[in-house]
Formats: C-alpha cells, sequence, structure tokens
C-alpha cells in the first residue's frame, strides 16, 4: 500500500512555517493520542502516521529530500535513527503535547514553570505526624506542642547545594533538562540523565554543610491546636509546615493524625461513650442510687429494684460533641451485678437461709430461671421421647 502524503496527513500546504507544523501536528496528536483513545485502533494509527509525518517534515535536511524526492528520498531515514536538529525538534513537540494531554502545562516547563529539568521548583513532601491523645483531651481539644524533622532548605548554601562563592554547572549530557532522550526506529524513550541523576546541573565544590543535597534535616518544634470532637484516624492539616521544596518550590503539609488512648472508665463509639458499672447484688435486689463518672463530674443515678444484668441506663448529653456534630451524644452505662466474694461463715449462713426462704416463694421470685428450667425439661423430654421412636 503506498504511503499518504505527509502534508496531506497534516493537513497543511507546503510552504508551511515550522509554527504553523508543530500547531497541526500538536492538533493531531491531541485527538489521536493513544492514551486519550484506549483500545482505538483506527485512532493508534492516525497517531502513528501523524507523528512520522512530523518527524519528517519538522527535520529540515529530511523535508528538503521529501519535497525533491518524495517518500523515496526518506525511506532509508524516516524507520532509523535520531531526528535531524531542525528548528521544529519533534522531542520538544511531543514533551509539549504529553503535558497538555495529562495537564502538566508542557512537559519542559514541569512543576515549577522554569525551562529544564533541573531548574524546575518541586513541592516538597507532605508529612505525617502520629499525635496520642487520652480520651479527654479529644473530647475537650488541646493545644500541644510537637517536635517534627523534617527536610530543611541549606541555610548556607540557600538551597543551592554548591559551596557559598560556587555555582552548581549545567550538565554537559543533558544540558540542564534532567533527561536524555534515545530514539530507536519509530519508538522513543526518554529517562533520567545518568550524569547529573535528573537534576539538569552539577556541583562540582559541594556545600560542606549539606554535601550538595541543598537541604538538611531538622528539628522544628510546632504549636497544634487539636479541636474538641477529634477521634481516632482524624487529621490536622498544617500548612506548609511538611518537607521543604527543592529549587525554592513550596514545601508540603504536616498532617497530624490523632490516635487516642484506651481509657479506664469509657469506651467510645463516635459520639456515645460506653461504660460498665457492677453493682451489689443486695442494691440490684433492693434499689438505691450510685454516683456515676461522667467527662462532666460525678452525677447520681437511681437504680430501680429488681434491676438484673445488662440492664442499660442512658444518661442523655453526656458522651461526645464531635467535630462533626452540632448536638453531645449519650452515655450508656450497662449494669453488671456482682456476686459477692470471701464471705464469712456468717455471711454463708445469711445468704444459705436467704436462698431457702426465697425457694419457699416458688417461681415468683426467679422467674427467669423457673422459664429457662421449664424449657430445658422439655427440651429434653423432646429429645428423649424422638430417640425412643
Amino acid at each position: 500500500m503506498s504511503k499518504r502524503d505527509y502534508y496531506e496527513i497534516l493537513g497543511v500546504q507546503k510552504n508551511v512555517s515550522e509554527d504553523d507544523l508543530k500547531k497541526a501536528f500538536r492538533r493531531l496528536a491531541m485527538k489521536y493520542h493513544p492514551d486519550r483513545n484506549p483500545d482505538n485502533a483506527e485512532a493508534e494509527a492516525k497517531f502513528k502516521e501523524a507523528k512520522e509525518a512530523y518527524e519528517i517534515l519538522s527535520d529540515s535536511q529530511k523535508r528538503a529530500a521529501y519535497d525533491q524526492f518524495g517518500h523515496a528520498g526518506v525511506d532509508a531515514s524516516a524507520g532509523g535513527g535520531r531526528p535531524g536538529n531542525g528548528q521544529g525538534g519533534f522531542g520538544d513537540i511531543f514533551e509539549d503535547i504529553f503535558g497538555d494531554i495529562f495537564g502538566g502545562g508542557g512537559g519542559r516547563g514541569g512543576r515549577g514553570g522554569g525551562g529544564g529539568g533541573g531548574n524546575r521548583a518541586y513541592r516538597g513532601s507532605d508529612l505525617q505526624y502520629n499525635l496520642e491523645l487520652t480520651l479527654e483531651e479529644a473530647v475537650f481539644g488541646t493545644t500541644t506542642d510537637i517536635r517534627v524533622p523534617s527536610l530543611q532548605s541549606c541555610e548556607t548554601c540557600n538551597g543551592s547545594g554548591a559551596k557559598p562563592g560556587t555555582h552548581p554547572q549545567t550538565c554537559p549530557t543533558c544540558h540542564g533538562n534532567g533527561q536524555v532522550r534515545m530514539q530507536q526506529g519509530f519508538f522513543a524513550i526518554q529517562q533520567t540523565c545518568p550524569h547529573c541523576h535528573g537534576s539538569g546541573k552539577i556541583i562540582a565544590d559541594p556545600c560542606p554543610d549539606c554535601h550538595g543535597q541543598g537541604r538538611k534535616e531538622k528539628q522544628k518544634t510546632l504549636s497544634v491546636r487539636i479541636p474538641a470532637g477529634v477521634d481516632n484516624g482524624d487529621r490536622v492539616r498544617l500548612a506548609g509546615e511538611g518537607e521543604g521544596g527543592v529549587n525554592g518550590g513550596p514545601a508540603g503539609d504536616l498532617y497530624v493524625q490523632v490516635f487516642v488512648k484506651a481509657h479506664p472508665l469509657f469506651q467510645r463509639d463516635g459520639d456515645t461513650l460506653h461504660c460498665e458499672m457492677p453493682i451489689r447484688f443486695t442494691t440490684a435486689a433492693l434499689g438505691g442510687e450510685l454516683e456515676v463518672p461522667t467527662l462532666e463530674g460525678k452525677i447520681n443515678l437511681k437504680i430501680p429494684a429488681e434491676t438484673q444484668t445488662g440492664k442499660q441506663f442512658r444518661l442523655r448529653g453526656k458522651g461526645v460533641k464531635s467535630v462533626r456534630s452540632a448536638t453531645a451524644g449519650d452515655l450508656i452505662c450497662r449494669v453488671i451485678v456482682e456476686t459477692p466474694v470471701n464471705l464469712t461463715k456468717r455471711q454463708r449462713e445469711l445468704l444459705e437461709e436467704l436462698d431457702t426462704s426465697m425457694h419457699e416463694g416458688g417461681k415468683k421470685h426467679s422467674p427467669k430461671e423457673h422459664g429457662w428450667t421449664d424449657k430445658a425439661k422439655s427440651f429434653f423430654k423432646d429429645l428423649f421421647e424422638g430417640d425412643k421412636k
């Protein structure tokens, strides 16, 4: 199959300028790039066709050969080697388009907007600090000081990495881009420069304090205000308190993650607090009044007569007012009736007398026990009669 005319592929005239040629290829690349058209063979073919056409026409020598001899004049060079050094270099335009497709704002400018990779300004990394709080601190909020190690710009060299009085030199291998481009046939690969390791610069005389890194690890003390109502896993963001940026880039953020220590009395479930409340069996039987602890102080709670283990008392508004709620939750106290231990001889005698007198009353004193006994008897009766059958 004969190849289409390269000018026709790009939709331009033979006298097209280099800028208009670049714009034409950019438009087609944006439209047919495989990353924008996944699993679309037709789009991929059109992208490769446009790529080949631009690679030839952007090189002044190859374009002249193509204009004079057509495809025959460039067939030997179109499939191998690197593109020439024409002013409309294929690497530049492809990096620009790649940046447009993925929101990079131009492959050569990078995140910092400068020229080559060595001049790019990079934002520092975000850091995380794990802060352990008591339940009371988490519920009512607190302010605490923390010490955080992080990489900060070296004050001796002002972040350049070079000894004071000297300057970093542009890498001769990548010419300050931080990356080198290799092309084999139709495919091009861009990789980190092996000489400067992506920095785009060579430091002949490193700073004695940071050893050429441009940053040093430092300890800094920060005052952190923890809002009332935080819970396990909540994070407080301190903007700009993370790791220092590179080449003048902004610092990252510090995230203080909250971990609440176990409490001896309360367990937290969102806005609700839970506690287990052991009471004497005499209090459970006769009723009484108990002092119940809350995070705001003690309150008196009436225990009705004949209270059973597992009974729950809800104290409204005595829980937690979380950072996501306008009202406080509840405190739920679960009763545990405690069996007496270490009885004296006289106490045992009294309990035996009580037990005898209660048995004389029959089911009215222990309705649940007798109900369970009746169900157990019925179960065994049905079981044995089934075996006989």
